[in-house]
């Protein structure tokens, strides 16, 4: 493990937009970037069996989570020339058209920001424990399968 410090990417709640417009900001000083590739998910409003998605409750263990993503951050750091690199993700309920994930990644050029970007959300529907309560608008639920 290198000296970098875990960072706790867990909002409560939804991601607000002036948030992320406030991290794209922050970055207009950093004249080394070239290049930003992100990465926004979003609530769906999804129907099964007649019944739509309102909203998504997001659980997570939270140290092993974190103890996971800081390995993943690594990783990404060893793979590809990155400036920086954010993630954010929701706990608690994210009602349908709201930010649930928000991924930040830039580097001097363009290629790899694009293809960091692309591996952590992949990497992160996959190998993290969080898990999303889909419910319902008759208050019923499902637990939610990444596809």
């Amino acid at each position: 493990m290198s000296d970098k410090k875990t960072k706790n990417i867990f909002v409560k709640g939804r991601i607000d937009p002036s948030f992320i417009a406030d991290s794209i900001s922050k970055h207009s000083s950093k004249t080394a970037i070239g290049g930003h590739s992100i990465f926004m998910g979003q609530v769906r409003k999804d129907e099964l069996e007649g019944k739509f998605v309102t909203a998504i409750e997001f659980t997570t263990y939270e140290a092993l989570a974190l103890e996971k993503m800081n390995a993943i951050r690594e990783e990404i750091f060893e793979k590809y020339p990155l400036n920086c690199l954010h993630v954010h993700h929701s706990l608690g309920v994210v009602k349908t058209g709201e930010i649930c994930l928000f991924v930040f990644c830039s580097s001097a050029h363009r290629k790899p920001a694009i293809d960091a970007c692309s591996e952590i959300v992949e990497r992160l529907k996959a190998e993290l424990p969080i898990w999303g309560k889909e419910i319902f608008e008759d208050d019923t639920h499902q637990w939610k399968e990444n596809k």
